[in-house]
């Protein structure tokens, strides 16, 4: 059995600039859940600190995610949000 990939990724804007990065992932949304071997692709913003973004993803194989890092949809996205982001950490996770 292929066990399924998680992805959790955390994002951090620039202060001032949480509205202008929450734009940019929404847009990601519907073209990435629509990619062969997504299975859940869910953007969250923390309560408490609007700059802190988590995207938790499930993908059918670590070749699927590689596919959706290099398609143009996240291309633009890291290209409009060049300056704007303090940090970003992304997780290789398997359930257990």
């Amino acid at each position: 059995m292929t066990k399924i990939l998680t992805i959790v990724a955390r994002i951090e804007a620039k202060n001032g600039n949480a509205e202008f990065v929450k734009e940019a992932m929404l847009k990601l949304l519907e073209p990435t859940r629509k990619e062969a071997g997504c299975i859940q692709y869910d953007l969250h913003q923390d309560n408490e600190n609007q700059n802190v973004f988590v995207f938790h993803e499930q993908w059918e194989s670590e070749a699927h995610l590689q596919d959706h890092l290099n398609t143009a949809h996240i291309a633009e996205y890291v290209k409009t949000v060049d300056g704007v982001i303090d940090s970003f950490v992304l997780n290789r996770m398997t359930k257990l």
